[in-house]
């Protein structure tokens, strides 16, 4: 057991004493990030429902640019609401606000104080919320800060609670590793580390994921692995920590062909985590080892990459894991909180979990047991001609349910609204490699005349950004935003950047299509529907319309053009009685709201701004609200309340 010194007589004064609530969405509220420990961002309420929706109006508005050091524009978090109170953060100091959830008035607000770990913190302004639990009675708000440290603060006061760690905050640092610190900065010496997601609390254990900086162009081949840590709700002593990177003796070591798990990092759960408090299990999706676009310098499978790993939350041990992506040169991390739904297949009922992923997957298991509801086929994949890299020979291929979005690339995919744009179209795209999903990435000076590969979904395709999924647990319906975007990743010697490591990406974007459009055929984004019990997809509507500049590009005059969505990612919520779904960051500023059964819309409200993570709902006082947190260019982040007109 791990323990901090300064907690050493702490532990055995308290002890937690709370019942565990597996719905989140009871009488209205909001518990977890993802609405219920499940993730399901799914909600019971009514109120609003496809009779009335069309009144929605804006009820209230939080402005968050006043919660410095700079005025954002982006609004990550979403807030909880628990025994009447909203909770959420702000701005990059991730300041803790308590709301009135009837009028938007500030009740109190903390931040911690800046030192040198918050001036150097990558991600500042990626906040997602907070956790809450019960715990002796005390109403409990916890917050991770850029700097890295967790704080128990009293939901009714918002000060910190002074028996948990020292003066109510934990050091995140203590306890990841033997780790040097660098004493000018006080961060550690092999990287960055911090957390953009709320901790989980399941059976009296707070659980902690982390973040990185992105590995899409690394300094260097090292970094801090993300190991996952359990600590105790009431004293914040460590309890367990998970190596996501296994260290010798360990299970899944064996996948690291060198040394390399010694130096490399990364494989942290940057997306909001999941749990199953009557199993005792907590779900962990981890992201790529250092760095995303190259493996020669840590050669094998590579576990826990890109898996999701379930938990004993009591001990931190692993039951089971599944990896998605073996040795991931893709940058394929599991980008969403892993969706616990019972479903029905074949007649037998089955505890599943699911986990929408990049490659426009949706991955089916049994939660209990790790096996997948169908078959995962591993197929054999196309192989590497850079220099030093060693590909995985098979990768899975989920057999159900189908992808939800298009996955690599042919000539057949380009645009092709006039044959002058299609030619055009193919003349850009044969400077690059084209090729199946998992086609490796490429040099940027190839001998072959090519710049680089295309990956398809890549890195801001598919399901991303946390927020975008949601399962109705009366249906056993997965809806899942995915967009359709396209890397290409052209690969240069470290030397050549500064790093160490073999090989680096110039960056995971993609290129323009011809005068400006988008390269591959449309949708470019999307809301699906997957019967998760019969494997299938139901249905698939646009995010949005189609965008002006497509509407009005001049060579496009005259043209039929179908209805093309926002290359975006939705952010989505469900109740009992309709789909909701904001455009996102992308898209216009609109939050649609659609027959579940069916996907057709029913109204569309107009927001301030577009949206910037998935929104949530609440009663209060009898009355039914929805939060989107909103924001963009020229645009501060705010939160916006809707609700039906006051009768």
């Amino acid at each position: 057991m791990y323990k901090f010194l300064a907690l050493l007589s702490v532990s055995t004064l308290f002890s937690f004493t709370a019942v565990a609530d597996t719905s989140g969405t009871a009488n209205g509220e909001w518990r977890y990030w993802g609405g219920d420990e499940n993730s399901s961002r799914y909600s019971p309420l009514s109120q609003i429902s496809q009779d009335n929706v069309e009144e929605l109006e804006v009820a209230w508005r939080w402005k968050a640019d006043n919660f410095g050091p700079r005025a954002a524009n982006i609004n990550r978090t979403t807030p909880l609401y628990v025994k009447g109170k909203l909770y959420a953060v702000a701005g990059e100091r991730r300041t803790v606000v308590s709301i009135d959830p009837e009028t938007g008035e500030t009740l109190w607000m903390w931040r911690m104080k800046p030192n040198k770990r918050w001036e150097t913190s990558t991600r500042k302004n990626y906040g997602k919320g907070v956790a809450y639990a019960e715990v002796n009675g005390r109403d409990v708000i916890y917050v991770i800060t850029p700097g890295y440290y967790m704080v128990a603060l009293a939901a009714e006061t918002g000060q910190p609670i002074p028996s948990f760690g020292i003066n109510g905050i934990v050091d995140l640092h203590l306890g990841l590793g033997d780790y040097p610190v660098e004493a000018d900065t006080g961060v550690l010496a092999s990287g960055d580390i911090t957390s953009s997601s709320p901790p989980i609390i399941v059976n009296g254990v707070i659980v902690v994921g982390n973040s990185h900086d992105r590995g899409y162009y690394p300094n260097k081949k090292e970094n801090i692995p993300g190991h996952i840590r359990g600590y105790d709700v009431a004293t914040g002593e460590m309890l367990w920590r998970f190596n996501v990177v296994p260290q010798e003796g360990e299970f899944g070591n064996d996948t690291w062909d060198t040394d390399a798990w010694k130096y490399t990092g990364n494989v942290s759960a940057w997306a909001p985590l999941s749990a199953d408090s009557e199993l005792g299990l907590v779900y962990i999706p981890t992201d790529t080892p250092t760095n995303d676009y190259y493996g020669g310098d840590r050669p094998g499978d590579n576990l826990f990459g890109t898996s999701l790993i379930a938990l004993d939350v009591k001990t931190g041990k692993r039951v089971w894991h599944y990896q998605m992506v073996h040795h991931d040169i893709w940058n394929m991390d599991n980008p969403t909180a892993p969706k616990l739904i019972d479903i029905r297949v074949r007649g037998k009922k089955i505890p599943a979990v699911v986990e929408t992923t990049k490659q426009g997957w949706a991955y089916v298991f049994n939660r209990k047991t790790g096996e997948p509801v169908w078959p995962i086929e591993e197929r054999e994949v196309p192989v590497s001609d850079v220099k030093g890299e060693i590909i995985a020979k098979t990768q899975p291929f989920p057999t159900k349910p189908p992808a939800f979005e298009m996955q690599g690339t042919t000539v057949d995919d380009l645009i092709d609204f006039t044959p002058e744009l299609r030619e055009q179209a193919i003349a850009l795209a044969s400077q690059y490699r084209m090729g199946p999903m998992f086609t490796p990435p490429s040099l940027a000076k190839h001998s072959d005349g090519t710049k680089g590969a295309f990956v398809m979904p890549g890195a801001n395709g598919g399901a991303n950004i946390p927020g975008g999924s949601s399962v109705d647990p009366e249906t056993g319906m997965l809806y899942v935003a995915t967009e359709r975007g396209h890397s290409v990743i052209s690969l240069v010697p470290g030397e050549e950047k500064g790093s160490n490591a073999g090989y680096v990406s110039l960056g995971p974007g993609g290129i323009r299509g011809p005068q400006g459009l988008q390269l591959f055929k449309p949708p470019y984004g999307s809301i699906v529907a997957i019967d998760l019990n019969k494997g299938d997809i139901a249905w698939k509507v646009p995010n949005g319309d189609t965008p002006e500049s497509i509407k009005n590009h001049p060579a496009l005059k005259d043209v039929d053009l179908p209805v093309t969505g926002k290359r975006s990612h939705a952010t989505i919520l469900t109740t009992k009685s309709l789909l909701f779904y904001g455009e996102g960051r992308r898209g216009d500023p609109w939050l649609h709201a659609l027959d579940k059964k069916t996907g057709k819309e029913i109204a569309r409200v107009e927001l301030p701004a577009t949206t910037n993570t998935a929104p949530m709902t609440y009663m209060h006082k009898g009355r039914q609200y929805i939060i989107a947190a909103v924001g963009g260019r020229g645009s501060p982040g705010e939160l916006v309340a809707l609700s039906l007109p006051e009768e």
